[in-house]
């Protein structure tokens, strides 16, 4: 089985992704940190030197490349990447794939992303934490028409990781 996990940035997919995987004794894998392998570059340059374009392109072939692996595996996805072309469409298609959003509200993910904002691109202009509820919810209102065709929806506002690692796994099995 491939657990896919969507879901806006900051919504915890990769810390997440590695405790579900560490209990479920599969792989983990995250979608950006292999596109910089590959790239062998970080998403910023990548966006800045390539574009958003190639990006979306490395970004569907990496997900691909991986959901076409034999191996149980989480992969934690970007925030945008079930958003683009057709790739939700190709996860809810595509067989022993389970996607699972992670779905945070806006003031969870504002208090989350504003402490750590400068070490991501996409927010890291924005100066006060109404610019970024701003930016969020905007995102939010285009995004949850696809996130909520998800296979499974959990929500992880207030909740330990180790909870929702639980709810996570009663809801799959």
């Amino acid at each position: 089985m491939k657990i896919v996990l969507i879901g806006y940035m900051g919504s915890g997919k990769s810390v997440i992704g590695k405790a579900i995987s560490d209990k479920l004794k599969y792989l983990f894998k995250d979608l950006d940190s292999e596109i910089e392998k590959n790239e062998k570059k970080n998403i910023a340059a990548i966006f800045s030197e390539k574009g958003e374009i190639y990006f979306r392109k490395q970004e569907n072939a990496v997900l691909r490349s991986l959901l076409s692996k034999k191996d149980n595996m989480v992969v934690a996805t970007g925030g945008g990447t079930p958003c683009y072309g057709t790739i939700m469409e190709y996860l809810t298609e595509t067989e022993n794939v389970v996607t699972v959003y992670l779905k945070a509200s806006l003031v969870t993910l504002t208090e989350r992303l504003f402490s750590e904002k400068e070490k991501r691109p996409l927010i890291s202009h924005l100066d006060t934490k109404e610019s970024l509820q701003d930016f969020i919810r905007k995102h939010l209102f285009e995004r949850s028409y696809i996130y909520n065709q998800a296979d499974i929806i959990v929500s992880v506002d207030e909740k330990k990781v180790d909870e929702i690692v639980e709810e996570l796994v009663l809801k799959l099995f």
